[in-house]
């Protein structure tokens, strides 16, 4: 909204006014009021949630051995973390712009998905919360509704990265003069650093353009629908899925100025996306937020973010990079999540094949991975096996794998970005 205003005062020459057209500008103008929402919006809101003694389930001891101390802290923080997106986005983003309408709109569906799951389990007392096959509905719906509008806007185009060999071998590379909508992702350690759907469809022949797209479509829900969960598994330790998010948050918008920037484009050898600009303004709100967040969620937390938070997160990080065209490289730059996913997956899995067998081993000591460093030897199920027992050899305190895991994300996201130079 002020980005319109502004640019309409910037033709009678009003000081200041042309500012506003400056993606730096308005970037970090984004990111700032985007912590103090957050961090003023935060501490109202936990002292509204404390006098209406909304909060979260205590934990298990078993699972959670300082669950004790989190008993009465609020839940249903990701509404601190959403309003702080969005106010920001809504008055410094250009609103006309597709790709800022596509994050928006994740932002509040997924948002209020998350926000009837956390509702159903504090207000009508079903830990349960909303039901897995409703999730996966609205998660798919998301997906589905940003894989067909990439598909189908005729504003969401990319001009191609060509690569020219000229004299003395030096390797040259320029843009398409026009801007097409493609089906090109960039992946990483190839020498030519793109890979296009519709290549995979070919033995359709005439028919793999449109087969592409469908497989767009389809590669759009799953890493979706992948993300957010695997954000909502990582959510289980006080400033956990803030930290990470904030991490790779800054990894996607160093991804999406460059393909915003003809000449950076041309340089990492990516393809260029016009518009793409408005992201770094949406990410750095989004980067604001969490750090913000983390005011309140760093141990020993204040509020936890809840589903309303997690899957919200984990959707505009899935949203993001298809949009950029770099959701190959989310196994990189997302491992943590995928790490904290495979490990339920292989724990449940595993333990579900030996239970046929009459056998009760499980490969983990807990899941999602990072309770396997704070699980104590006492709260194993003494009627089970465990192929990693002696793994870890003691646990840890919460705010040290925090920690770590946090570095760990740090080394992910540094990673995904020099694979754009090894080829």
């Amino acid at each position: 909204m002020l980005y319109y205003i502004f640019r309409f005062l910037e033709q009678y020459d009003i000081p200041g006014a042309h500012l506003w057209s400056y993606i730096s500008f308005r970037s970090l103008l984004a990111l700032i009021l985007s912590l103090v929402i957050s961090a003023w919006f935060g501490e109202y809101f936990i002292k509204w949630m404390k006098r209406r003694n909304i909060s979260e389930t205590a934990r298990d001891p078993s699972i959670d051995p300082f669950g004790v101390e989190k008993k009465g802290v609020p839940t249903m923080g990701g509404i601190i973390i959403i309003v702080s997106i969005l106010i920001p986005v809504l008055l410094l983003g250009r609103m006309r712009n597709i790709y800022l309408l596509l994050m928006i709109g994740t932002t509040v569906w997924l948002g209020f998905l998350g926000f009837m799951d956390d509702y159903i389990k504090i207000f009508r007392k079903n830990k349960e919360g909303l039901k897995g096959i409703y999730k996966i509905v609205g998660q798919v719906s998301i997906g589905f509704i940003v894989g067909l509008t990439l598909w189908l806007s005729p504003d969401a185009v990319v001009r191609e990265n060509v690569s020219e060999v000229k004299q003395n071998q030096e390797i040259v590379v320029k843009h398409k003069t026009e801007a097409v909508k493609s089906l090109q992702t960039t992946i990483p350690f190839i020498k030519n650093h793109n890979l296009n759907y519709s290549s995979i469809m070919s033995f359709l022949g005439e028919y793999k353009v449109a087969a592409g797209w469908i497989l767009f479509v389809i590669m759009t829900i799953i890493v979706v629908t992948a993300v957010s969960n695997g954000a909502n598994l990582n959510d289980g330790m006080d400033g956990m899925c803030a930290g990470n998010s904030a991490i790779i948050g800054a990894a996607l918008l160093i991804f999406s100025y460059i393909s915003s920037h003809i000449i950076y484009a041309a340089y990492f050898d990516i393809m260029y996306i016009p518009g793409s600009q408005e992201l770094v303004v949406f990410l750095s709100a989004f980067i604001g937020a969490m750090v913000g967040f983390l005011w309140y969620n760093a141990f020993p937390a204040q509020i936890f973010m809840g589903d309303t938070g997690s899957l919200t997160i984990g959707g505009i990080i899935g949203v993001c990079a298809v949009i950029i065209h770099k959701e190959l490289m989310l196994p990189i730059l997302c491992g943590i999540f995928f790490i904290e996913s495979l490990s339920v997956i292989i724990q449940t899995q595993w333990f579900k094949l030996q239970k046929r067998k009459g056998k009760r081993v499980r490969v983990f000591r807990a899941t999602p991975i990072h309770d396997t460093f704070r699980k104590l030897d006492s709260q194993l199920d003494q009627t089970s096996t465990y192929i990693l027992k002696s793994w870890p050899h003691r646990p840890f305190h919460e705010s040290k794998i925090t920690i770590r895991f946090w570095i760990t994300t740090i080394i992910l996201a540094a990673l995904t970005i020099i694979t754009l130079k090894i080829r």
